[in-house]
């Protein structure tokens, strides 16, 4: 997160609407229910309403340079460009970016906005398909701003205009985001499609991917191109990656549609009033357009709850851990192959079969297909070779590792038996990336993900065990709690009487500390 502040500044550059629905009036709203503080600068001052624009007003190029620079102290942690009327606005803002000499910007305790993430929305017209902007304003941000943002979020007909690429089916748009995606990431909107899924497709120099949720049938949904592009700037200048940033951002304009409201006779604005925390709103995130939104979901797992969940690297602790009580268990084995490792898979299975325990194997689908496994459990880095189908087919339990909203988002599509989520603290089992969760962040995902059994894991003890649990997870994993106890199964009836008594379940923060 940005360290000047616990509320970062989000620069948002655009026009003000005088419905208050769309430009910079989006923004504010999107921005402050992300947890943000909206600064701004207006290159318009437009007359409008739903039933149309009678009026675009630019601002003198100068003007909209002050405003920037007037900004320019509060430090912005992100900044999200929307309408630019004029090239000269174009030029001034791509000066800006770029850290060009001005008479107004030097200012002490100014952050170079160089180094600042910028999220473009390009608007080229409106949503009735007038003209907002002058002749030469899409190719000046082609070739003066796009090579300065960190990502581009435009629609259909503004893809194809900056593109230079007739958009006519669903197949032009990948092709049309690489070819933008030369000079910054692409998030390529999919709101202008017909068909009852919404999906928008995202392209960086490392990812590609689609994010997809069910059409809603509303008529209230002003502004979405500028709260989609305000909330990824947000959630940038949070600290978040940017895949998580565009996750996040899509939860906001779901929220904003469900919650969207009418003004008068008036179609009205998309409503976005607190950081995405409704599981509702997740998008699913799949390598190719999903062809439904329905997967045939993975068996579950209770009841009962899945309780302690020791992760062992033996199937000698089976015989140790399953006597005391322990109900669910995952084998994860790292140093074993071939005839070895299938003898150890084979013997766990036999153990937890003789006391009826729920064996999952860590990563080895294939024999735990083979062998008749209760599940498998798999993390982000094994999704990819899987065959998510076979395990299905099997009828075995699968779990999915997760540590952000990308993940999480990734891993719905497949309607596993349960996410894990982690670390909720710092682990000395393996290197990772990611911000520790905290019990806040583990509570932020429990309510988001009400439908699933949700297992929290990363450097959980003793000490820590009664937050984990107040925090609300189904099942709570545990390693070197239990595999360096003194008396393993003694602790292990320990932790599991301490989670048979009711938890004092407290209110969490609206977001999740699940940074990278």
């Amino acid at each position: 997160m940005n360290s000047n502040s616990t509320h970062p500044v989000v620069l948002a550059i655009g026009g003000s609407d005088s419905a208050g629905m769309a430009g910079v009036q989006a923004d504010q709203r999107a921005i402050t229910a992300l947890g943000g503080h909206a600064a701004t600068a207006i290159s318009a001052v437009t007359a409008q309403n739903s039933d149309g624009v009678t009026g675009i007003n630019p601002v003198p190029a100068e003007v909209l340079r002050q405003q920037i620079d007037a900004c320019l102290p509060l430090a912005p942690g992100a900044i999200k460009i929307g309408l630019l009327a004029t090239v000269e606005q174009v030029r001034a803002c791509a000066d800006a970016l770029a850290g060009d000499a001005h008479s107004g910007d030097s200012r002490a305790g100014t952050v170079p906005l160089v180094r600042v993430p910028v999220v473009l929305d390009p608007v080229l017209a409106s949503s009735s398909g007038q003209d907002l902007v002058d002749d030469g304003v899409a190719g000046a941000i082609r070739e003066l701003l796009l090579p300065l943002v960190t990502l581009v979020t435009p629609n259909r007909a503004e893809a194809s205009t900056l593109a230079s690429l007739p958009m006519t089916t669903a197949s032009d748009i990948p092709l049309a985001a690489e070819r933008l995606g030369r000079q910054c990431a692409v998030y390529l909107k999919g709101g202008h499609w017909r068909g009852t899924a919404s999906s928008d497709y995202f392209h960086s120099q490392t990812q590609r991917f689609w994010l997809s949720s069910p059409r809603l049938a509303t008529r209230h949904q002003r502004g979405t191109g500028c709260t989609l592009a305000s909330a990824a700037a947000t959630a940038l200048a949070l600290g978040y990656s940017l895949a998580d940033a565009v996750v996040i951002a899509k939860m906001a304009v779901n929220q904003g549609l469900r919650q969207g409201h009418g003004c008068a006779h008036q179609a009205g604005p998309v409503s976005v009033t607190a950081f995405p925390d409704d599981g509702r709103d997740l998008p699913l995130l799949t390598e190719m357009p999903p062809a439904s939104l329905d997967a045939a979901p993975f068996p579950p797992c209770g009841p009962p709850a899945l309780g302690l969940y020791p992760v062992v690297d033996r199937a000698a602790w089976l015989d140790t851990l399953l006597p005391a009580g322990v109900t669910t268990i995952q084998l994860r084995i790292k140093d074993l192959a071939g005839d070895a490792l299938r003898e150890e898979l084979r013997r766990a299975i036999a153990i937890a079969e003789r006391h009826r325990a729920r064996l999952f194997i860590n990563d080895y689908w294939q024999l735990a297909i083979e062998l008749g496994a209760y599940g498998v459990h798999l993390g982000q880095e094994d999704l990819a070779d899987a065959d998510i189908d076979a395990i299905r087919r099997a009828g075995l339990r699968m779990g999915i590792s997760t540590h952000c909203h990308y993940e999480v988002a990734r891993a719905l599509p497949l309607r596993p038996s349960y996410l894990a989520c982690g670390p909720v603290y710092p682990t000395t089992s393996k290197d990772m990336p990611w911000v520790p969760h905290g019990p806040a962040g583990l509570g932020y995902w429990r309510q988001v993900l009400r439908d699933y059994p949700l297992v929290a894991i990363g450097g959980i003890d003793r000490e820590r065990l009664p937050a984990v649990q107040a925090a609300g997870a189904d099942g709570i994993a545990m390693i070197s709690a239990l595999t360096r106890a003194a008396d393993p199964a003694a602790t292990a009836r320990e932790f599991i009487a301490r989670l048979a008594a009711p938890a004092r379940r407290e209110p969490q923060p609206p977001r999740s500390a699940c940074e990278v």
